[in-house]
């Protein structure tokens, strides 16, 4: 009989032991689109400070899960992970699953530590751009180009015309500041730990285990595990998502008519680049 009314009490007022939020933090970054949710400051905003705000809670975990994405959602998201922590007065506590590369890695530098899967992917630290040159192609088509701009440089990088080399390094000077930007978060976060590697800030990334070695994370571990050996056995995991809207869509993820003023077939075209593009970030990493 006691066991039966134990259940219907409110968790809230059981009081058993600690309860740790936990926010799932999944998919390339920056991605998103009406049909396709990635993860960007929009969507994760209100999950995290909903987390944060648990008076009681003596951390916060994180599930990062992530091969990559823009690098400004990446750094945001860090930004305001990190600033809801020292609000908080909360330790951070990061768990890697399949993967933490590139922004992935970038927001699990949030983390006052680091938990990995031996077999996790870790890394990355770099930046890239690619793209398709279509020069050829649309000789073949018969297919006169015609662009008309208001400074020498709008068309920069333009698929559609030769490239110039002076546009190129132009790009790899951007990508040079982005990626020390990278490497100063990396050290100001890691500096004490990191190993003095000449590949660390390459663009390499390594398994879980050998990240631990190098001083890109912490320990292995998995989340209930090392919070119920940290809180105590009642410890218990509460996940935090965002709320769902009328239509059963996740706050902060926008919902437009008719594809944001597109016609169907163009939101579908859209929608099957994008997901081209997200799954070739998870094949880089073997996933």
């Amino acid at each position: 009989m006691v066991s039966v009314l134990r259940r219907l009490v409110p968790g809230f007022l059981k009081n058993d032991g600690p309860i740790i939020p936990v926010v799932r933090l999944q998919g390339a970054i920056g991605m998103n689109s009406p049909m396709r949710q990635g993860l960007s400051l929009a969507n994760t905003a209100l999950p995290l400070e909903k987390a944060f705000s648990f008076k009681k809670a003596p951390a916060v975990a994180l599930i990062v899960n992530s091969p990559g994405g823009s690098p400004v959602q990446s750094r945001l998201i860090f930004q305001r992970i990190r600033d809801l922590a020292k609000e908080n007065e909360k330790d951070v506590l990061v768990f890697v699953e399949d993967v933490a590369a590139s922004g992935g890695y970038m927001i699990a530098l949030a983390g006052d530590e680091i938990f990995v899967d031996p077999s996790s992917i870790v890394g990355s630290i770099g930046v890239v751009a690619a793209g398709f040159g279509f020069t050829e192609a649309i000789k073949k088509l018969g297919v006169e180009r015609r662009v008309y701009t208001a400074g020498e440089k709008k068309v920069t990088l333009d698929p559609f015309q030769p490239e110039v080399p002076e546009d190129i390094e132009y790009l790899k000077s951007l990508q040079q500041e982005i990626h020390e930007i990278f490497i100063e978060m990396v050290k100001s976060r890691r500096g004490d730990v990191l190993v003095d590697d000449p590949d660390l800030f390459t663009g390499k990334f390594w398994t879980g285990r050998s990240a631990v070695d190098l001083g890109l994370v912490d320990s292995q571990g998995d989340l209930r595990t090392v919070l119920k050996k940290r809180y105590g056995d009642k410890a218990e995991p509460k996940l935090i998502s965002a709320p769902r809207g009328l239509l059963g869509r996740r706050a902060g993820v926008g919902v437009g008519m008719g594809l944001g003023g597109r016609s169907l077939t163009e939101g579908l075209g859209s929608e099957v680049i994008s997901a081209f593009e997200e799954r070739a970030l998870w094949m880089r990493y073997g996933l």
